[in-house]
């Protein structure tokens, strides 16, 4: 398990998915996907912040590609390939974002990212890497645990028992989206849940509390409403700010959720996960 504690120049890697979120009711796409989202909020936030993972070579990377490069995110040990981007389609309707369609990564997920030694030793000046279930990067794990660097990985809504599995035994930092799901219910699947080398486990339930769990104790956020623009990456957004404050800054548990739940409370103003549209067409 990681032992060092990082510092507040630590610089954050997305290592996984990006995509482009196409808003099929109002014909307009953005960059998006849960890896790189961390890294443009962290970015947003102040932090040295890049980006690993799998590009295609149409107009839907391209848009990707522009945005990361206008935000000084670096992508150097990503891989371009031929064929089409990852792309998931919605539509956002009365600010709630529903997705009704994907082409499952794209070539990402037809060809998923490999590490070679140089990708290791670039991995080694991270503090902080953040992977998801949808990052078509679970076969990395192995590799990226043994580096000794915090990892942290969200789990979605659509997590099930072989992707927790593939994933739970690697991760210091864990996130759950189960909205419904009652605070006993929560109580109850994190601790079954909680494992080496776990050491915080967070349960985000929309606009109910969030529940977190560090193996002893249990913590919770009451919820702070507000009205959104648009909630794409409201999740990530939450998580990026959370882990900034806690594994970064070193910050307790309570004061970091509030960080993480009010800059949410700004990233949900804006369209699209962190802005850059332009034309489906």
């Amino acid at each position: 398990m990681p032992g060092h504690i990082p510092h507040e120049d630590t610089k954050v890697i997305g290592l996984g998915d990006q995509v482009v979120d196409q808003y099929v009711n109002k014909n307009v796409m953005y960059p998006g996907g849960n890896a790189l989202n961390f890294a443009a909020f962290a970015k947003k936030l102040g932090y040295e912040a890049a980006f690993m993972g799998v590009f295609g070579d149409d107009r839907q990377a391209q848009l990707v590609e522009s945005s990361i490069d206008d935000l000084g995110i670096d992508r150097s040990h990503s891989v371009v390939r031929h064929g089409e981007n990852g792309c998931a389609k919605v539509n956002i309707i009365d600010g709630d974002r529903v997705f009704i369609g994907s082409n499952e990564g794209g070539i990402a997920g037809q060809e998923p990212l490999q590490l070679d030694e140089g990708d290791l030793d670039y991995l080694r000046g991270f503090g902080l890497i953040h992977m998801g279930v949808w990052g078509n990067a679970n076969h990395l794990l192995p590799q990226v645990s043994r580096l000794g660097i915090p990892i942290s990985y969200d789990f979605s809504d659509e997590f099930d028992n072989a992707m927790v599995d593939a994933a739970i035994g690697y991760v210091q930092y864990g996130f759950f989206s189960v909205s419904g799901m009652e605070t006993n219910q929560v109580e109850v699947l994190l601790k079954h849940l909680f494992t080496e080398p776990n050491r915080v486990l967070i349960a985000t339930r929309g606009s109910q509390s969030t529940v977190v769990y560090d193996g002893q104790n249990f913590h919770e956020l009451a919820p702070h409403v507000v009205e959104a623009v648009d909630t794409m990456a409201a999740g990530d957004s939450f998580l990026t700010a959370f882990l900034l404050n806690h594994v970064v800054q070193g910050r307790g548990l309570d004061e970091s959720l509030v960080a993480g739940q009010d800059f949410a409370a700004e990233a949900v103003q804006l369209n699209g996960s962190f802005g850059y549209g332009a034309p489906i067409r």
